[in-house]
């Protein structure tokens, strides 16, 4: 049975904004009602509202710290809007911060840099680098991305604004060289490109997307010289007059998760303008990624750096290894061969799910960061796990708008000791993470370089499993102008950890795949632990105030089969 009293009335849209409209009353509420109506895309805020009950989530909890940080020249720890999510409350927070003379001091700001001298990487940079260094031939940190487009599209239009993109960022025009045994960043002027054509309407019509499909996974596997460059590829499959795929591949060195996105919004906005003789509607840049990298460094030598070294260097002592039972031995060294499992969250399950998390004050990160480390725990039998997550890092105002590998990692560790319930334990996480959102500035290369925990050639430093949450998944579907966009899948086989959940929000649907290493683990072994994922979920929402240990993992049917094979 569903523990009622865990859950909130189901709210929509309609529900939530139905309470009486409060409007802002003071200057510096009227600031922070129009700022989460721009990051949220509202027209109107209700100094009432709650952020997370309005769309807001961490990711543009994130966006929205950053511009307040920079209109009220405050420090604004982001864990500040999940403690006061409304905007009274935030507006008090803001007047009381401002009201203290010895505040702590806001980040300098990035600042264009001069481009007389060698440009510095950043501290993720580097570590890529290094990692191609030694295996220089490798496809590992591709980031390929194809789009399946259908409609009349202009090939010469197309090209025109994948060129205006990589006139916008230097990044794009990005190589690295060594100076003085320094590896630094060399930007190349401007100079437009081709954009390959591959004409595939040659082929008898059925072998058409069966070819279009291998060159996408040919070109997805086909390394970058990071020293020659370019680190972007560009190529315009021709299927049929109105079906076409662009496929673009771009080394993580210059790009993450963010920076697609980014990238194919500049394209849709460019295209468009361009299509209807109108020039470029986006804003020049106030800063290169270059300029990002060179504050990092110089930031990163004082204060800044101790005081984010002094929390990690205490929430990860004594770090645990995280000892999930494998099919196969563990080979001496990462093979990072890899595969996935997919799944979907009945749409039962997961609206539950969202009033759990909705009732608790956490995000749905939250709530399945908390569940998974459950399901970790009963494999391993351990009570201190460790998983990682990626962050945008996108904490500064100056940056959102900034192609570029600016995504980050955090290590995330939750003590599950003393038979907590699941929402006992939910708090824990909670805590536990917006600390860790309070000190994502630390590049976790800077981390490991500073930790140093013992060199092992078989396993990741600081955690082997991975957990993603992504609100964009799947990114698909998209219509406008008569033109239809859809993903074309690219799989490389490949897997940086052990064992990666990722989670993601398609269109209201939670998705989600386990990707795993073939060397470790059995398809069979994945396909049960995403069943005991699933049917701990469902444990979760009808059993919240249970000790963590009682949830049930199995279900019914592996219960009963268990069963009879023990009678037998």
């Amino acid at each position: 049975k569903v523990d009622r009293q865990a859950l909130p009335v189901p709210d929509s849209a309609g529900l939530v904004r139905g309470r009486a409209f409060t409007p802002p009353r003071t200057p510096i509420e009227a600031l922070v009602a129009d700022t989460w109506a721009q990051v949220l895309g509202l027209d109107q805020i209700s100094v009432q509202d709650n952020f997370f009950e309005v769309g807001g989530h961490s990711l543009v909890a994130t966006q929205v710290v950053s511009r307040l940080r920079d209109t009220f020249a405050i420090e604004f720890p982001l864990h500040q809007l999940f403690e006061s999510p409304t905007v009274a409350g935030l507006a008090g927070f803001i007047e009381s911060s401002r009201a203290v003379p010895d505040a702590p001091s806001l980040p300098t700001t990035i600042t264009p840099a001069e481009r007389n001298g060698p440009l510095p990487l950043s501290f993720a940079q580097q570590r890529l680098w290094f990692l191609d260094m030694l295996a220089p031939d490798s496809s590992f940190y591709n980031i390929p991305a194809a789009m399946y487009l259908r409609g009349s599209l202009s090939v010469t239009t197309v090209a025109r604004s994948l060129n205006e993109i990589v006139r916008r960022h230097e990044t794009l025009r990005t190589t690295f060289a060594l100076v003085d045994d320094e590896p630094v960043q060399v930007i190349a002027p401007y100079r437009p490109r081709p954009l390959p054509v591959v004409d595939l309407q040659g082929l008898p019509p059925a072998r058409r997307q069966a070819a279009a499909q291998q060159l996408v996974d040919e070109e997805a596997a086909r390394p970058f010289v990071l020293s020659q460059g370019p680190l972007i590829r560009f190529a315009w499959l021709r299927i049929a007059p109105t079906e076409q795929v662009l496929l673009v591949n771009m080394h993580h060195i210059i790009s993450d998760g963010w920076s697609v996105t980014l990238f194919e919004r500049e394209l849709d906005a460019l295209y468009h303008a361009y299509e209807q003789g109108q020039p470029s509607p986006l804003p020049e840049l106030p800063i290169q990624y270059a300029d990002f990298a060179l504050w990092q460094q110089q930031w990163l030598q004082g204060a800044g750096l101790a005081h984010q070294m002094q929390y990690w260097r205490t929430q990860l002592a004594d770090l645990p290894t995280l000892a999930l039972p494998t099919d196969y031995p563990r080979p001496p060294a990462q093979t990072f061969r890899g595969a996935a499992h997919s799944f979907v969250i009945p749409t039962e399950t997961a609206a539950a799910l969202r009033a759990v998390a909705r009732a608790e004050g956490v995000t749905l990160f939250m709530l399945l960061l908390t569940a998974f480390q459950i399901l970790l725990a009963r494999y391993s039998g351990q009570e201190d796990v460790v998983v990682g997550t990626p962050i945008a890092n996108r904490n500064r105002f100056e940056t959102e708008g900034l192609i570029g590998f600016f995504v980050n990692t955090l290590v995330l560790r939750t003590d599950l000791s003393g038979h907590p319930s699941f929402r006992q334990l939910l708090r824990r996480v909670r805590a536990m993470t917006l600390a860790a959102y309070d000190h994502q500035d630390l590049p976790f290369e800077k981390l490991v370089q500073e930790l140093q925990p013992e060199r092992d050639l078989s396993r990741n430093p600081l955690f082997q499993v991975m957990f993603t949450f992504d609100l964009g998944y799947g990114n698909g579907g998209e219509t406008r102008a008569e033109v239809t966009t859809d993903p074309v899948a690219v799989d490389l086989h490949v897997t940086k950890f052990d064992l990666t959940l990722a989670m993601g929000d398609d269109a209201g649907v939670l998705v989600g795949d386990i990707e795993y290493n073939i060397d470790l683990f059995a398809a069979d072994t994945i396909a049960r632990i995403a069943a005991h994922w699933q049917h701990l979920l469902t444990a979760i929402v009808e059993q919240p105030r249970a000790p963590f240990t009682q949830l049930p993992l199995l279900p019914p049917a592996e219960t009963q089969q268990i069963l009879f094979a023990w009678n037998e």
